[in-house]
């Protein structure tokens, strides 16, 4: 019987530091791809010394960035791994075997979360679970700009091993992520809902969120990183809903401040 073979595709950005340990976990896949989302550092160069294909494509659309990377597949199956994800030798033995036998369209697997250097197993993050590998034929496509899910055909498995996510690792990196996707999630609930965002509703989404991480999730079980971890979770919520206050804004923030650059405009033109 002829093995199935598969492809690995990391989507990537400015990701220097890690994608070559990433790319040294998936040299049992059939090939790896690297889809490069305007990388300004030297994540180009590594990927292709690495030995991956490099596809050059950018799009503030995650949705789009994954359902591009499928249009180079040439593989039966297909594999979605972030530069920050680590595949274990026991979860490629799992894959493998699965997809050898057909055991499903879809294989999902549950993250082990790495937050400022600690495992999360409470505030929620235990039971983060990621549908990943794929036949390609049976996926049809991705929805969400952020947060995407996807659209196949046929059964999904849910495997045994975990698959490592060294995310968060600093303060610096997490607001990275933060303005990355923050915008995003502001323009959704913006185009979605009318009600008004004051200030009482930007403290309240922050509290409530770290409540939900920290106290009810037992965030706090995982010490002073699920802490940190729930109090980070919490900012982003209220950075998510500064934004849509700022887009409620009438005159809008970029009218009010051209009102002052006209003003000074004008002051200096009766000063000649």
């Amino acid at each position: 019987m002829k093995k199935p073979s598969i492809t690995a595709v990391i989507i990537a950005q400015n990701e220097a530091n890690m994608i070559q340990n990433c790319i040294n976990t998936l040299r049992w896949c059939s090939e790896i791809l690297v889809i490069d989302d305007g990388s300004t550092d030297d994540t180009p160069n590594i990927a292709e010394n690495a030995g991956a294909r490099l596809v050059s494509f950018k799009s503030s659309s995650f949705k789009r960035l994954r359902e591009e990377a499928q249009k180079h597949v040439r593989t039966e199956w297909i594999l979605y791994i972030d530069a920050d994800e680590r595949v274990l030798p026991t979860l490629a033995k799992e894959i493998l075997v699965s997809i050898e036998t057909n055991a499903a369209s879809a294989l999902s697997m549950r993250r082990k979360n790495i937050h400022f250097g600690a495992e999360m197993e409470h505030g929620g993050w235990q039971n983060d679970w990621v549908t990943r590998v794929f036949k390609t034929e049976s996926l049809k496509g991705w929805h969400g700009d952020i947060h995407e899910s996807p659209t196949f055909e046929g059964d999904v498995k849910q495997l045994t091993t975990r698959l490592l996510h060294l995310s968060h690792r600093n303060t610096i990196s997490g607001l990275k992520k933060s303005i990355e996707w923050t915008p995003m999630e502001a323009q959704q609930i913006f185009e979605a809902s009318t009600d008004p965002v004051s200030f009482s509703t930007i403290l309240r989404k922050g509290f409530m969120e770290f409540i939900r991480r920290g106290i009810l999730g037992a965030g706090h079980k995982d010490g002073t990183a699920g802490l940190v971890e729930a109090c980070t979770q919490g900012i982003n919520r209220m950075l998510v809903y500064m934004q849509v206050w700022e887009m409620q804004q009438q005159p809008s923030l970029p009218d009010r401040y051209k009102k002052y650059e006209d003003a000074v405009h004008q002051a200096w033109k009766e000063n000649a």
